[in-house]
């Protein structure tokens, strides 16, 4: 009796990481969607002495951006660390808690305070558990 062991990981990371960077994108812009053009809400903030409208393409280009970062960080602790899943996952939940401050102190009134919190939380949310579950083990990488 012969056993074969597989050696090809169960999940190509690249297309699966591809789809939580779309699946952000679109969440965020869903919700952006609800709150500013269906609920009214204006979400402000301050930059400096000026005031900045949140549009629709900030959003999108802000969330891409964000879920690339966590792509490419994750990519690197995969070549670097054992333990990259566990230390990853860490520094994405303490970013996103961090990313928090931000629209809790620029934004301008408590409904847009709110809202861009929740733009912040949905992001965090989707990349955290999406791309966590696209980190290959030690031993799948190193197969």
């Amino acid at each position: 009796m012969t056993i074969t062991k597989n050696t090809s990981p169960t999940r190509v990371a690249g297309k699966s990481r591809l789809a939580v960077i779309g699946a952000t994108s679109a969440a965020t812009v869903a919700t952006w969607a609800v709150l500013a053009p269906l609920a009214g809400i204006e979400l402000k903030a301050e930059q400096g002495s000026s005031t900045t409208e949140v549009t629709g393409v900030a959003v999108f280009l802000a969330a891409t951006v964000s879920a690339l970062a966590g792509w490419g960080l994750l990519a690197l602790l995969e070549r670097r660390t054992v333990n990259a899943r566990k230390i990853w996952t860490m520094l994405a939940v303490a970013a996103c808690v961090l990313s928090l401050g931000s629209p809790l102190v620029s934004g301008i009134g408590i409904g847009a305070k709110l809202g861009l919190a929740l733009l912040h939380l949905v992001v965090g949310a989707v990349v955290v558990l999406g791309l966590r579950r696209t980190a290959l083990s030690a031993t799948d990488r190193c197969d």
